[in-house]
């Protein structure tokens, strides 16, 4: 073409007009006009303009301005046909290159518009390597797409992988918590409703997995592409917990778990704002316990620490280090309290109340069984014990014992009822320890006189088994031994016991200090009582 020839296509009738000049491409929008902009592009690509921007085209439309605008600086004019003017079809298509966005995929179409045969392999690498498409070009691909007119993949990158951020993975499921726990037969227990989960000091609480260095990807240009690594993450380090192996978070006491998403921590003292009923079921903790409430008929309270309620205990099971029970205690003949040190509490009725140390009351005690390692003391306005059996190691002190209406009232002091119950325990496994190995003894005796070579495998298993078990049966016997010798030591040195009442005693009272037994028929008032040569001694109190 002539450098002052000029290509023309469309026309003011078709509401547009293009140029193609030595001076580049100039697009003219006639006013009223409504047309697609992919009417222009497409005459555009017929010419090979170069570098046009399809947002321009788009302005222009918009515009309707009438007046010529430059949209491309290069263009290369197709042939055509001397005869009829029309576009003479080149002997190859044109072969496009898309690159995506991200430069990670070259894909490659063929426009049969500019040529009726199909590109060859070499020249769709040509087209790669003059949009510079140099990286993860897949031969096999091109070898199959250039027997098609359908696009295709050409080249591939490789994307960056990310680094995967620090993972803090718990090692407990809080997810049951509150639920109720499933029995026998698959039958939910709904006064054990799992409310908190317990753990044991150094009990594995969370792992941090570390994070990860990213690695770089390429594109299909060659270029490198970043990648970003994983954050590390801090532990998360709570009350009561600690870090060991700079990865493993371990409890540093035994508690309850409570996970702050940020933070785990340990806390052996658990507040219940209400008390403990349907609403939170039984509770067994390690640590200590306040409950701001009443523990209600069926559920059971069990604590490594201490144990302190606000209300009452009704006919419930309350186990701890010492236990304070400011609202007294209903027992309904069914609540037990039990104390590793001390007990106190405002009242007691129809209960089973054990202390390995001492028991307060600030009121009655009515039906009772009481027993204390060494003292029981009632101190109230009232400070009565009428019915059940009250014991004590080293002193009952109480303002009045039994009642008017001569209610049998047992109370015992001088032996402490603990080490009692655990010689008795010790001195029942020892008498069936020794009895089992007399047994053992005597049945290895007689299958030492058969001939062991004429013996079943089952009766020398027997025999194995027998002579096995004689020697861990034999070093129980002999601690127990050990045991109840210390206990009885334990018991013969133990203080005379003292009874000290600072009102009345009334008839139907049962005393007994270090065994020796005296049942009141008549009220004495303000005394005490102890044990001199083997005879209960009453004095002024």
């Amino acid at each position: 073409m002539a450098d002052d020839e000029v290509r023309t296509e469309g026309s003011e009738e078709e509401g547009y007009l293009l140029q193609f000049s030595a001076d580049g491409v100039f697009l003219t929008i006639y006013p009223l006009t409504v047309i697609d902009s992919a009417v222009i592009t497409r005459i555009l690509d017929e010419y090979q303009a170069e570098d046009y921007d399809e947002g321009d085209i788009v302005r222009i439309i918009k515009s309707a301005s009438g007046e010529p605008e430059k949209i491309a600086d290069k263009y290369t004019a197709p042939k055509k046909n001397a005869d009829t003017d029309e576009a003479v079809p080149e002997e190859y298509a044109k072969i496009f290159v898309d690159v995506s966005k991200d430069r990670m995929e070259a894909v490659v179409r063929f426009d049969l518009t500019y040529g009726s045969k199909l590109p060859t392999a070499d020249m769709v690498r040509d087209a790669l390597k003059e949009k510079k498409v140099v990286y993860g070009i897949d031969e096999e691909a091109i070898e199959k797409g250039v027997q098609s007119a359908s696009f295709f993949v050409a080249a591939t990158g490789i994307p960056p992988k990310h680094g995967q951020n620090a993972v803090i993975e718990r090692k407990f499921d809080l997810s049951d918590v509150g639920k109720p726990k499933i029995g026998a037969n698959d039958r939910a227990n709904y006064k054990d409703l799992n409310l908190f989960h317990l753990v044991k000091r150094n009990t594995l609480l969370a792992v941090r997995i570390p994070h990860t260095d990213g690695v770089p990807g390429k594109d299909v240009y060659g270029n490198t592409v970043a990648a970003k690594n994983g954050r590390p993450v801090p532990m998360p380090v709570g009350k009561n917990t600690k870090v060991i192996e700079d990865n493993k978070l371990v409890a540093a006491i035994d508690g309850q778990i409570i996970d702050k998403k940020s933070t785990i921590a340990v806390d052996p003292h658990l507040v219940l704002n209400s008390g403990v009923n349907v609403a939170t079921g039984s509770i067994d903790f390690t640590g200590s316990v306040e409950i701001k409430g009443n523990v209600e008929q069926g559920f059971v309270v069990k604590a490594t620490g201490d144990v302190e309620i606000s209300g009452t205990v009704n006919g419930s099971i309350i186990e701890g280090r010492n236990v304070f029970i400011k609202g007294g205690v209903n027992g309904m003949n069914r609540a037990r309290i039990k104390a590793a040190e001390d007990v106190r509490m405002a009242f007691a009725e129809s209960a089973d109340i054990e202390a390995r140390r001492d028991i307060y009351v600030s009121d009655v005690v009515l039906h009772t069984d009481l027993r204390a390692g060494k003292k029981i003391i009632l101190e109230g306005k009232k400070a009565q014990i009428v019915g059940g059996k009250t014991e004590a190691g080293e002193e009952i002190r109480v303002n009045s014992l039994g009642n008017s209406s001569q209610v049998i009232t047992r109370v015992s002091v001088g032996i402490d009822p603990n080490l009692q119950g655990q010689y008795k325990e010790t001195v029942a496994r020892y008498k069936e320890g020794k009895k089992r190995l007399q047994q053992v003894t005597q049945m290895l005796a007689t299958l030492s006189k058969m001939d062991i070579s004429k013996l079943s495998e089952d009766r020398l298993e027997q025999i194995n088994q027998l002579t096995r078990s004689q020697f861990p049966l034999a070093g129980q016997i002999r601690r127990d031994e050990t045991t109840i010798k210390k206990l009885e030591q334990e018991l013969a040195d133990m203080k005379h016991g003292k009874i000290r009442v600072a009102g009345t005693i009334y008839p139907g009272v049962r005393v007994s200090i270090n065994s020796i037994q005296k049942q009141f028929l008549s009220e004495a008032k303000h005394c005490q009582l102890s044990l001199e040569d083997e005879v209960i001694v009453i004095s002024p109190y």
